[in-house]
């Protein structure tokens, strides 16, 4: 009597049908994922088509949350807010970022009324405030105005001056003169990252550039610790200006602030980075932390602090 073949779906050594590697490697890995589970039983003669079925529906769901476990983000436990574990401990400032966009008709006429009204602010004793800097976008978005202001005290400083700011008739005028002059504006509240320079004022002439990046949630204690290295790298020219993380606004943002003599030497700086050992494998575990980035060449308005 002759032998039956063996039918395509078997177990047996040899079987080639459709599928066949791809399925015992599936097995072997299923086997070694699965603590203590029990070994897929040899399939009978002729059963292997419904059996394997069975086994893989059976599987699946075992077998795609061990895939899930190579790439999902494993966050480690955190006991307290980042903003306490990154930002300055020795200060308690807190930063304000102004961005306006203006009508293209109007920005000469804002900056006019800035250059006269926020110097007094900036000025005032019994405000709690200082204006960082305020610029004018020159490459980026255009016809936008970008203000950065420090409040010494935190929130309870914010509060107080803008309580005072409501009951100063002629900062009212100026909202509402101001108001008329945009097509749309928005602010964050911001802290500085403990291992920046500190924003101070500066000579110029300089041009300013504001680098943006939205981080992807949960990835902002990896960003500080790696930057809180890749910072040493890019303080040979005086630079970086400060560096900042939202606090209310839109959330997860980082901005960085440098300051260069022109377009060029910002070209020569960041290349030269480049050529110091260590950069290049700060920047290639830091990119995967971002979203969006985006970079705005700025220059100084002549009431800036930082020229």
């Amino acid at each position: 009597m002759r032998p039956q073949p063996r039918a395509r779906g078997g177990r047996g050594r040899g079987t080639t049908g459709p599928g066949g590697p791809s399925k015992m490697a599936a097995r072997v890995l299923l086997r070694r994922s699965l603590a203590g589970a029990s070994a897929v039983p040899r399939l009978p003669p002729g059963g292997g088509l419904a059996l394997r079925g069975l086994v893989s529906s059976a599987s699946r769901p075992r077998e795609d949350s061990w895939l899930k476990s190579l790439f999902v983000r494993k966050v480690d436990p955190r006991k307290d807010a980042h903003s306490n574990l990154l930002a300055k401990r020795e200060t308690s400032s807190l930063y304000k970022l102004q961005i306006h966009n203006v009508k293209p008709e109007c920005l000469e006429a804002y900056n006019k009324l800035c250059q006269e009204v926020l110097p007094k602010i900036h000025e005032e004793k019994h405000y709690p405030c200082a204006l960082v800097g305020t610029w004018n976008t020159w490459y980026g978005e255009q016809d936008q105005a970008v203000h950065l202001w420090r409040y010494e005290g935190g929130y309870p400083a914010l509060n107080e001056v803008m309580s005072k700011l409501r009951q100063n008739k002629e900062f009212t005028e100026f909202r509402k003169e101001r108001g008329n002059m945009l097509l749309s504006r928005k602010n964050q509240l911001l802290l500085e990252f403990s291992f920046w320079n500190e924003p101070v004022p500066r000579e110029g002439p300089n041009i300013y550039e504001l680098r943006s990046y939205q981080l992807r949630p949960g990835t902002m204690i990896e960003w500080g610790n790696y930057w809180a290295r890749a910072i040493r790298f890019r303080q040979d020219n005086n630079e970086a200006v400060g560096g900042f993380f939202s606090q209310i606004g839109q959330l997860y943002m980082v901005h960085h602030l440098w300051a260069y003599k022109d377009l060029q030497t910002r070209e020569d700086i960041r290349n030269a980075a480049w050529h110091k050992p260590g950069w290049d494998e700060l920047v290639y575990y830091t990119v995967p932390l971002i979203q969006e980035m985006e970079s705005r060449i700025m220059i100084p308005l002549k009431i800036s602090p930082l020229q």
